[in-house]
């Protein structure tokens, strides 16, 4: 449903949430081996999800990523979903047509505008701290 990139995108927010709730600044390097991600393909999606203020890149010998305490409660999953992939999931065609609407609609047009609302409202109402205190158990998932 989401690319490669917007699913590592989320789990490094995820982890970079659970460090900076124990006050920890966490590495481009660290981040990747805990979500199994390449290193290049991480820093990229750090570069997205800083650039649109979803996480803090500090630099220096004490630098690392991290998210403010009042701000894990503001960033919902549909605002990394947007940075990293853009809106195609909340507009596009479910069969990936480009010309599909209400009004010159696809054979699955009627059944994926239930799934995409579902999915949006869900999207739009998760935080970032519901996901941490939900997976500070147990946080082997962040690896597949």
């Amino acid at each position: 449903m989401f690319s490669k990139a917007c699913e590592y995108g989320i789990r490094a927010a995820v982890y970079i949430t659970l460090q900076s709730l124990e006050g920890r600044r966490v590495s481009v390097n660290e981040i990747a081996e805990e979500i199994d991600s390449p290193i290049a393909f991480t820093a990229k999606t750090l570069q997205l999800l800083t650039r649109n203020d979803i996480v803090k890149s500090v630099k220096g010998p004490t630098g690392g990523f991290e998210i403010d305490r009042e701000e894990m409660n503001n960033v919902k999953l549909n605002m990394i979903v947007k940075a990293i992939d853009g809106d195609k999931i909340f507009k596009g065609c479910g069969l990936g047509l480009k010309e599909c609407n209400a009004n010159q609609p696809c054979p699955l047009h009627d059944k994926f505008v239930d799934i995409r609302t579902n999915l949006s409202k869900m999207l739009a109402s998760t935080n970032l701290y519901e996901l941490a205190m939900g997976l500070e158990v147990g946080m082997t998932f962040l690896k597949r």
